[in-house]
């Protein structure tokens, strides 16, 4: 790869100058991934070696760079790619576990795409007996109300096989986006050392002060080769008179409530707590504040009795 007829000023590489011994391919359509002629340049992916091409290329008249995902958008247009396989490869290229790996490959395989075509297929077929039936049923002796009850329940079928796979409980999504697990508990349980201990680092600041914790603190990791989404809440209790510890027991009880997993902790040594669910600790008013009473002046005299 030589470079343009750029001056050679600002680290820009001269005319001539060779910028990478590199490997180019050419790749005639309708066989490439885009569907058109395409070329592929091979360098080295030093930040120098790239951005010396970049630059030599962006000299070209006729040369731009390509939007992010353009490429995949051609693909599309060009029948090379559904939608199903656009997705796909988006989650491919963001998986950074081997479930989001293997999902996202299976996705590419064609197998969402062959379930979705088999069901459209039985809906045509059963919309087909319909029609026939609308159409011709007082014409025809071989169109019949039997080829409209097999029609009715071969769509019932359908509908109960697709209400089976969004009733999966979130299963891809989860793969995809994390399992969410909650950390909640009473105030100095251990919940933000039981998250540095997953974390491997401290990702949340521990002190014996009740109420550290005030807001979420969130960490993600892999944990048996599933994407997981670790959350640190705020500890629960129902006598807080703080408001903005108060505050943090409520978006504890909202992180509760988006979490795949609630994991409770609590101190072995102390009995545990009556209040084991966030929403009824966060919704429970604050106990009542004493009464205030009078100050008394520097010159007069007052008692306290009990």
């Amino acid at each position: 790869v030589a470079g343009g007829d750029g001056g050679g000023g600002g680290g820009e590489a001269r005319e001539g100058e060779l910028i990478d011994q590199a490997l180019v391919l050419w790749l005639p359509g309708p066989r490439s991934f885009t569907g058109e002629d395409t070329v592929e340049l091979h360098t080295h992916g030093s930040p120098a070696v790239v951005s010396a091409t970049l630059e030599a290329l962006g000299r070209l008249s006729y040369h731009r760079l390509a939007e992010p995902g353009e490429f995949t958008r051609q693909a599309h247009a060009n029948g090379r790619m559904d939608l199903t396989e656009v997705e796909a490869l988006g989650d491919l290229i963001n998986a950074q576990t081997d479930a989001q790996r293997r999902q996202a490959l299976a996705a590419m395989g064609g197998g969402q795409r062959r379930s979705l075509e088999a069901w459209r297929g039985r809906m045509v077929r059963a919309l087909a007996h319909t029609e026939a039936l609308i159409d011709f049923g007082e014409d025809a002796d071989d169109v019949t109300e039997a080829a409209l009850s097999s029609a009715v329940g071969e769509m019932r079928e359908i509908r109960r096989e697709i209400e089976a796979e969004l009733e999966d409980g979130g299963r891809g999504e989860a793969v995809r986006d994390g399992v969410r697990v909650a950390i909640l508990g009473p105030p100095n349980a251990g919940k933000s050392s039981l998250l540095n201990l997953l974390a491997r680092r401290d990702a949340a600041i521990v002190s014996p002060i009740e109420g550290t914790t005030r807001d979420v603190v969130t960490v993600s990791l892999q944990l048996g080769g599933m994407p997981v989404v670790l959350s640190d809440t705020a500890g629960l209790r129902s006598d807080s008179e703080d408001p903005i510890e108060r505050l943090g027991m409520v978006r504890s009880a909202d992180e509760a409530a988006k979490a795949h997993v609630q994991l409770w902790v609590f101190d072995a040594s102390t009995p545990v707590p009556p209040v084991l669910d966030a929403s009824s600790a966060a919704a429970s008013p604050p106990p009542p504040a004493p009464a205030a009473a009078p100050m008394a002046s520097p010159t007069s005299s007052c008692s306290a009795r009990r």
